[in-house]
């Protein structure tokens, strides 16, 4: 009886030490189990911030080189706009002054979005949207500005064509001018040959104290031109004074019967005579000089004038 009570209590002893070796087991894994999920938890949290922070930076990163294509694309706009802005000034013709200034307004607006964004730590999405917005409005006014200056260089193009036109008009014009002004020149010209009176028949010979032929020329007394006036329908009738000049071979002027008018200067005669000239012809016209000095053998040029012209210019071999 007493073997069967101890068996009892030592089964309830050993029973007492399982359930508190269980609990403490229990209350250990609680604890530890606790331990893992607060530690799990942090490194949760810290991932996510991580994640948040690795977003942040690449959405900055997206953002910077959006601003970057920006600037580039602006860059790119401004030199075509200096470009075109160059080539207006060979295009003739005004160019609206409102469209360059509204270029000029909206690319300070960029400049100073630009500034901004640069001077930004975190990139703004807003901002680079108004870039975007600015940069598609200076694109606008840009083309607005390249179609002007086409129209410009069309309307150019058709006026030089239009010049080249007339100038190629106005040459043939002047060409005709020319070729009606040269036919009416030599028109001028032949009528003024029709209007002049002629000579025939000049002679010139050396006369003695009786007035007949002398061979001898240092032997005369008078020199003798005759000649004869054709008829000439063309030429105006009236008074015509005839001036005869005479040149020794040693070049001197014989005689001085004063001075007659001849391409602008006043030139010396040996004789003159006038005679009245209706159209019809007139044969056997004398003139004469006396000769008072001393004559030589050799070439006399004998010269006959009117009405401003030469008649006649020939030269005479005579001998001793």
């Amino acid at each position: 009886m007493e073997m069967n009570n101890m068996n009892i209590d030592d089964a309830n002893k050993k029973m007492k030490i399982i359930i508190i070796v269980a609990a403490v087991v229990i209350t250990i894994m609680i604890v530890l189990f606790a331990w893992m999920y607060s530690s799990q938890s942090e490194k949760i949290e810290q991932a996510q911030t991580t994640v948040a922070e690795l977003q942040n930076t690449n959405e900055q990163l997206k953002l910077e080189n959006e601003q970057i294509q920006l600037d580039n694309e602006f860059q790119s706009l401004e030199n075509q706009f200096q470009s075109i802005e160059t080539q207006s000034k060979s295009v003739r013709g005004v160019v609206n002054d409102s469209i360059s200034k509204e270029y000029k307004k909206a690319k300070k607006r960029i400049e100073e979005l630009r500034k901004e964004l640069k001077n930004e730590k975190n990139k703004s999405a807003k901002r680079i949207k108004e870039l975007q917005g600015e940069i598609e409005t200076l694109k606008g006014i840009l083309r607005h500005y390249v179609a002007q200056i086409d129209s410009l260089s069309k309307e150019n193009k058709n006026l030089r064509e239009e010049n080249t036109q007339i100038k190629n008009q106005n040459t043939e014009l002047s060409s005709r001018v020319e070729r009606v002004s040269g036919e009416k020149k030599v028109l001028e010209e032949k009528m003024v040959l029709a209007e002049k009176l002629n000579v025939t028949g000049v002679s010139f010979s050396a006369l003695n104290k009786k007035g007949k032929n002398e061979k001898n020329i240092t032997k005369a007394k008078q020199l003798k031109v005759t000649f004869t006036i054709p008829q000439n329908n063309s030429t105006p009738v009236g008074v015509k004074n005839l001036y005869l000049r005479i040149t020794s071979p040693e070049g001197t002027l014989l005689g001085g019967a004063g001075t007659f008018n001849f391409e602008g200067a006043n030139l010396q005669c040996t004789a003159r005579k006038q005679i009245e000239y209706g159209g019809e012809e007139i044969g056997g016209i004398t003139i004469y000089w006396d000769v008072n000095t001393a004559l030589n053998p050799g070439e006399y040029l004998v010269e006959l004038f009117t009405d401003g012209y030469r008649l006649t210019s020939r030269r005479y071999t005579m001998k001793k």
